[in-house]
């Protein structure tokens, strides 16, 4: 019986994801993969990743981003649209409406809205859902605006039941991975490239 040892490296030339957070159908999904091979000493399986650069914010949403950051340390109130108080859906409901996004007032109910974005191609403005308090369940319960994407982090705004408007990090959040569903994207009046 013949013994092959095989060393894997994995090259990602251009990214902005942790593939941790990224399926293999994803990453097959949205990038091109080149796969090169050595059998000079032991074998080499390279595997070359490259992504393009996230496209650069639009005015409005950096607007909107900008707006919502104002409210930074703003306390938490159930039912709360207003700046002396939110809730996370109140908060995107008071943000979004300044700009004449007429949205509800749920977090269940705006899941419902805008276009599903997979988490590879997350980007500032898309707005973030997962579970309530119990982890367990299935029913969104809580909403963020994602603010920033960088290699290694996924920055949301939000309205924290326990440290009211506050900006978090996605990959390093051992409450939020677990309780993530989905993420949509609002028209914001763009041109996309398809």
């Amino acid at each position: 019986m013949q013994r092959f040892k095989f060393k894997i490296t994995i090259s990602i030339l251009v990214s902005f994801f942790s593939m941790s957070f990224v399926t293999a159908q994803e990453l097959m999904d949205s990038t091109q993969v080149q796969v090169t091979t050595s059998t000079a000493g032991t074998d080499t399986i390279r595997v070359a990743v490259a992504d393009s650069m996230p496209p650069k914010n639009s005015q409005q949403v950096d607007e909107i981003i900008n707006y919502a950051k104002k409210f930074l340390g703003t306390p938490y109130r159930y039912a709360g649209i207003t700046p002396s108080g939110f809730d996370c859906s109140g908060f995107i409901y008071y943000v979004m409406g300044n700009f004449g996004f007429q949205l509800t007032h749920s977090s269940y109910g705006l899941a419902e809205l805008g276009e599903t974005v997979k988490l590879a191609d997350i980007r500032p403005g898309d707005l973030m859902f997962f579970k309530g308090s119990n982890s367990k369940g299935t029913r969104v319960g809580h909403v963020a605006m994602v603010v920033e994407v960088t290699p290694d982090a996924i920055r949301f705004i939000h309205s924290s039941t326990s440290r009211g408007v506050v900006i978090d990090n996605f990959k390093s959040s051992k409450y939020y991975i677990p309780r993530y569903i989905t993420t949509k994207r609002l028209d914001y009046g763009e041109k996309t490239k398809k």
